[in-house]
Parts: structure tokens; C-alpha cells; sequence
């Protein structure tokens, strides 16, 4: 049996084994979208949360996934077991990151302009 694991944002899916992990199940079938780290519950790099499913997890860090976060349905993709089809939010590196909606305002756009003697210089 497996179940059909999609990440909100990227639109990425996947499926995963039953008895396997989030992260492992993404990794086993070259996909993306969730930031892998020590895989073992420890340093919060795979950080999710579920919208929708069930699932089960094991031992994380409390300072990864704290009482009131695991209440509200984070989990770290390295410890997330799903029971279901799974629609989950990525709040780690990469949720950050696909968060952002607009460049940093020191972000500048150049254009190359060739010049007489063949040289390309930049101009805004």
C-alpha cells in the first residue's frame, strides 16, 4: 500500500511506502521540495506542517517541533509516517523561501550592452 504525498506551493507530488517515511518516500523517487538534514529528528531542516491526512510520527527534537506545533500538525518529514493521502505545507528552509513573494529591495537588474570595441559592460 502506499499514499500520495502532495506539497503545497511547488505542487510536487509523490508517493510513499507504507512504513516509510516522508522524507525518505521524496528522496526514494527523485523528487524535491522538502530540505533534508541529519534525518534524524534533530535539527528541524525538514519541517512541515499537514493540512490534510493522517498519519503517525516518532521522537523529534521538542525544540524542532514543540507540544503546541505538533497539536496544530508539524511534524519533521523525517519522523512523518502518513496513514493517508497526505497534503502538506513545507516550513522549513525551503517553505521560507517559496514564501517570499517579491525580490529584497537591494536586488538590481543589469543589462549587458556590447560596446564599440567589442566589450560588454553592464548598465541598469
Amino acid at each position: 500500500m502506499s499514499f500520495a504525498i502532495t506539497i503545497t506551493h511547488s505542487g510536487q507530488h509523490f508517493e510513499c511506502a507504507d512504513g516509510e517515511n516522508v522524507l525518505e518516500g521524496m528522496l526514494c523517487r527523485g523528487r524535491e521540495g522538502i530540505s533534508v538534514g541529519c534525518r534524524g529528528g534533530g535539527c528541524g531542516v525538514c519541517k512541515v506542517r499537514v493540512l490534510e491526512g493522517e498519519y503517525r510520527t516518532k521522537t523529534m527534537s521538542a525544540a524542532c517541533v514543540n507540544a503546541e506545533e505538533r497539536a496544530a500538525g508539524y511534524a519533521l518529514a523525517c519522523k512523518l509516517f502518513p496513514e493517508s493521502n497526505l497534503l502538506l505545507e513545507v516550513v522549513g528552509r525551503i517553505g521560507r523561501s517559496l514564501a517570499r513573494k517579491t525580490p529584497s529591495s537591494s536586488f538590481h537588474f543589469y543589462t549587458s550592452v556590447e560596446m564599440s570595441n567589442g566589450v560588454n559592460n553592464l548598465e541598469d
